[in-house]
């Protein structure tokens, strides 16, 4: 305390010079209309832009909720696209009976890891058998194709991405179906071949690439667009290359399609292999 008393004492007349200071700015405010409504429009501002910087900070916070939020209103907007419902069509003379079921629901999910550096890459989602993901669905994302669910655990699965030497993809470019792969010496994340396509085949550069409907995925949906085709000598095949729609460096969100007629058709294939 004593030390207190001893500051004042020492500097009194700074304190003093602080309080006069503010005093006669308050007359000044008080008794002055003009100067009164410049001090409150000002003091407005300054708790606007407070109150403004306070809401981008909280909706920072709750982005990721955002996020999440609207991944899962497009995996309800997919399920009600058209290419997700089996379209059996029975025509008869001059009758048409036409009946719609659903083929495809999608479930949506959040990439937790990914890796597209590796000669084989793979993703981990926050999603599993509590969710209805099983090994072997097909996995996109709103630009384009992901990969193939490989192992699932109760909440996560980690998916064999597309940028992996053993993936797969049936794919179709103006009406001819070949498939798509990776990693043929180039590992090039953005890159990938199309293969057996007829060497007769004309395509033009920036033609689409997309899913034939033959695998996994529903047909139609974008992979690419052709940015170069050579024809391998004495091959009858065209080696063209696609550059992927699908950025795996930002993916954040993804899309498992549940093909819900899947196994009546393995089913049916099984036999082929029994005869």
């Amino acid at each position: 305390m004593r030390n207190l008393w001893i500051f004042i004492s020492k500097y009194n007349a700074f304190f003093l010079f602080i309080i006069f200071l503010t005093l006669s700015y308050v007359l000044l405010v008080k008794n002055n209309s003009y100067q009164r409504a410049s001090v409150w429009n000002s003091s407005n501002q300054v708790i606007g832009l407070a109150y403004e910087r306070v809401n981008q900070f909280t909706s920072y916070l709750v982005l990721g909720r955002a996020n999440d939020s609207l991944a899962a209103e497009n995996a309800r907007l997919r399920n009600q696209l058209k290419s997700s419902f089996f379209d059996n069509k029975i025509k008869q003379k001059s009758v048409i009976d036409t009946v719609t079921q659903q083929q495809y629901t999608y479930i949506e999910a959040r990439v937790v890891n990914n890796s597209i550096h590796q000669k084989n890459n793979y993703i981990t989602i926050n999603r599993g058998k509590k969710q209805g993901i099983q090994k072997g669905m097909g996995v996109i994302c709103s630009s384009g194709i992901v990969g193939i669910i490989l192992n699932v655990s109760e909440n996560y699965s980690t998916i064999q991405s597309l940028l992996h030497s053993d993936t797969r993809i049936s794919a179709s470019v103006n009406g001819n179906i070949g498939s798509l792969v990776w990693g043929e010496g180039n590992y090039n994340p953005q890159l990938a071949i199309l293969k057996d396509i007829p060497n007769h085949v004309i395509l033009k550069k920036g033609e689409r690439v997309v899913t034939s409907g033959f695998s996994l995925f529903p047909s139609g949906l974008e992979i690419g667009k052709v940015t170069h085709t050579d024809i391998i000598s004495g091959d009858s095949f065209l080696n063209i290359q696609v550059s992927l729609a699908t950025n795996f460096a930002t993916l954040q969100y993804v899309y498992v399609v549940n093909n819900l007629l899947s196994n009546e058709q393995q089913l049916l294939e099984a036999q082929n292999k029994i005869e």
